[in-house]
């Protein structure tokens, strides 16, 4: 039981903030001990899975919480305040309700009577009772049509909806749900598990208990495991569902030919997919015992790619020759900084195939970036390229939590840039479900999170904004599914990454790195804490340097990250600059990893605003705005020259937030001209405009419109 210990929790103490606590409860049934101490803790907000076979207990547990079965031993707190010996109708008043097993609707009455029973115990006004019906009218449709039907002559999964609206008529803060599965069919059940999603999302509480394990461990954050009235085991869902270890030690072993071999087969937690049980156990982060043990395969693979460089790259032949430096040259990591840098110069100058050092034979893809001016950067790639990129990607999806019971709904482009590739790729590799949508088209993105039920959905922060704000607009976020939104290509500012969360009802935001020249996305991602970039130091060395000297500058501090590939056969980087400005981070990083990280990209080195000789970047104005409340996350920065004093302007114009009247401009426009004022040393002219005034797109928004030099500048 001992390999098993990280996934389990402590059974005590029990959390002051519990909203349900039981302590070791026992029950029976005459002479029948059916349940033997059993310790449970749920929080506000959770919903907790209690899965077992027949005759485990789970049923009885429900009936000893809502008071329908005395315990005879231990104890149930509600709040911190004891209710072992409460009644069923106290139970109602405290605010918990139960959906039994067997549903248990009153057949000879009609669906609104047996609605109208749930709340009986509370007696509510007239008024109170109509509006609570119509609410449950609204989340089952199928109810309305038939709310002078006889619940006796409902289908069942009918009656099943039926059983769940009534509990809900109560409004309970914690809603038991016993079996709402049981003996229904396939489609139907899909229904129901969508609508206690939809409830979770909304907020509610949830104790599921439920023997289809699969269905019950997917719906739930955390479970316990109920077998021989005893817990068995505890812990995450996701944990306990995936790892294949705890599944065989707890849950009995089942293969192909023999799903029923496991205690809950039948109940279908074993024949869950079946064909890709290797991908439960993959692991993409690598190994390295030490620091020093990452500095050896670093060092290792800096000469491998100066050698290879060299012998199949005649431009980077000529740059080295010039430089005086090739493989052997290379003794220790501090001779990186003797070779030559590359930029976009150099893959303009190769086009269409620059710094291609493989034969043609090797190469099977290329991919360019999305450059705005002259040529395109274009990148090849052998099929070790591509295998190293989707591995690195599954890295990514791995360090945000995105397991093999995911849905990806990827919103980012395909064709030639390597966004939707790679985003596609690594989702495969890690096991996850993949839902190519690619860009645009709000409709379809929203109607395939609905229908889909996307867990996790991937776009520039631009387009999660939009998809956001219309998720809002059209009221559906209790309709979807997505908890992590994975996100990259361009900057986000604090308020707009909040905004996003909260309007994708609480999601939780995680920024990708990478570029086209180094592979693709992929290379780095923002970790659980969601204060730095892992970047992955295994595949490529990062440097950060002034852009202006071109020397490292000091721990710690900002500047122009420099890459140098390690691996990579179709065209390697050898010390490219990014031009993104950000910093490596000192020290181990509180999430546990062990992978060096840098902060999120600041700005860029090229397009910095210089303004009255002071360099600023968008971000900083990003910064400013997101601390004054009542600003929106959406701005421009326009820059001008007036032709009769050669003055350099800025003009600021920023949507006020959501819901903010403009009779607080004034307010919000002497705070903003003052901490711009005071930050960035410059004054600018402000003009706030109604929310949703600036344009959204679903590619990377425009925000700084410079027309200073409007002649040719060469």
């Amino acid at each position: 039981m001992s390999s098993h210990a990280a996934t389990q929790e402590s059974t005590s103490p029990f959390e002051p903030t519990s909203l349900l606590r039981v302590e070791n409860l026992s029950a029976h049934y005459g002479a029948a001990q059916a349940l033997f101490g059993v310790d449970l803790h749920i929080k506000a907000g959770e919903t907790i899975a209690l899965i077992g076979a027949n005759g485990a207990g789970k049923s009885t547990l429900l009936k000893c919480i809502m008071g329908l079965l005395k315990p005879s031993g231990g104890h149930i707190y509600l709040d911190d305040k004891e209710v072992t010996t409460a009644s069923p109708a106290a139970m109602v008043r405290h605010g918990l309700a139960l959906s039994p097993e067997g549903r248990e609707v009153f057949a000879h009455l009609s669906v609104e009577e047996n609605l109208l029973l749930g709340a009986m115990a509370l007696k509510l006004k007239r008024h109170e009772e109509q509006t609570r019906l119509q609410e449950i009218y609204q989340r089952f449709a199928h109810l309305q049509e038939r709310r002078t039907q006889l619940a006796g002559t409902l289908s069942g999964g009918e009656q099943q909806m039926l059983a769940i609206g009534r509990a809900l008529m109560a409004k309970p803060r914690l809603l038991l749900l016993d079996e709402p599965s049981l003996g229904i069919a396939p489609k139907i059940t899909d229904e129901i598990f969508a609508i206690i999603h939809q409830l979770a999302r909304a907020g509610t509480t949830i104790l599921l208990v439920e023997q289809n394990a699969a269905r019950a461990l997917s719906a739930s954050t955390r479970a316990y495991l109920l077998a021989n009235g005893k817990l068995a085991q505890q812990g995450r869902s996701a944990e306990l569902l995936n790892n294949p270890d705890l599944r065989a030690a707890f849950l009995g072993a089942a293969s192909h030919a023999s799903p029923q071999a496991s205690r809950l087969g039948a109940a279908g937690l074993t024949n869950i997919r079946l064909e890709k049980p290797d991908m439960r156990q993959q692991n993409f982060m690598p190994d390295f015992k030490d620091e020093d043990d990452l500095r050896q395969h670093q060092l290792k693979g800096l000469q491998w790619s100066v050698r290879h460089a060299y012998e199949g790259s005649s431009a980077y032949r000529e740059k080295l020759d010039a430089a005086g430096i090739n493989a052997e040259s290379i003794t220790s990591l501090a001779d990186l900084q003797r070779l030559p840098f590359t930029d976009a110069h150099d893959l303009r100058a190769g086009y269409p195939f620059p710094l291609r050092a493989v034969p043609f034979e090797q190469v099977v893809r290329i991919h360019a970036s999305s450059g705005t001016t002259g040529k395109r950067k274009v990148l090849c790639y052998t099929q070790k390229d591509l295998d190293d990129w989707k591995y690195l990607f599954a890295r990514c999806y791995q360090m945000a939590g995105i397991t093999p019971l995911d849905r990806v709904q990827i919103a980012v482009g395909y064709g030639v840039w390597t966004a939707g590739a790679g985003f596609q790729a690594g989702c495969e590799q890690i096991g996850a479900m993949a839902v190519p949508v690619g860009p645009g088209n709000i409709d379809m993105q929203i109607q395939f999170l609905i229908d889909f039920q996307s867990t996790v959905f991937c776009s520039t922060a631009s387009m999660a904004l939009l998809m956001a704000e219309e998720i809002h607009r059209r009221g559906v976020a209790d309709k979807i599914a997505v908890t992590k939104i994975i996100y990259g290509s361009e900057r986000s500012s604090v308020s707009m990454r909040r905004k996003i969360s909260e309007l994708f009802g609480g999601a939780e935001l995680f920024d990708i790195t990478g570029l086209t020249e180094l592979y693709g996305p992929g290379t780095g991602i923002e970790c659980s804490d969601h204060d730095c970039i892992h970047y992955w130091a295994d595949y490529f060395i990062l440097e950060i340097i002034d852009p202006d000297t071109l020397k490292p500058v000091a721990e710690g501090e900002w500047g122009e990250m420099v890459v140098t590939s390690l691996c990579k056969e179709g065209a390697p980087m050898l010390r490219y600059r990014t031009h993104d400005i950000t910093r490596k981070i000192p020290g181990a990083c509180t999430c546990g990893s062990p992978l060096p990280r840098h902060s999120r990209i600041k700005g860029r080195s090229d397009d910095t605003i210089k303004f009255r000789g002071v360099n600023i970047y968008p971000s900083s104005i990003d910064t400013i705005l997101s601390a004054v409340p009542g600003l929106g996350s959406e701005y421009q920065i326009h820059l001008t020259r007036d032709s009769g004093t050669g003055q350099d302007c800025m003009r600021l114009l920023i949507e006020r937030g959501q819901g903010v009247d403009s009779a607080r401009n004034a307010e919000l426009t002497h705070e903003t001209e003052y901490q711009v004022k005071k930050q960035l040393l410059v004054s600018a002219e402000l003009e706030l405009v109604e929310y949703g005034t600036l344009p959204r797109t679903e590619k990377k928004s425009q925000r700084v419109f410079d027309s200073r030099i409007q002649d040719a500048i060469v």
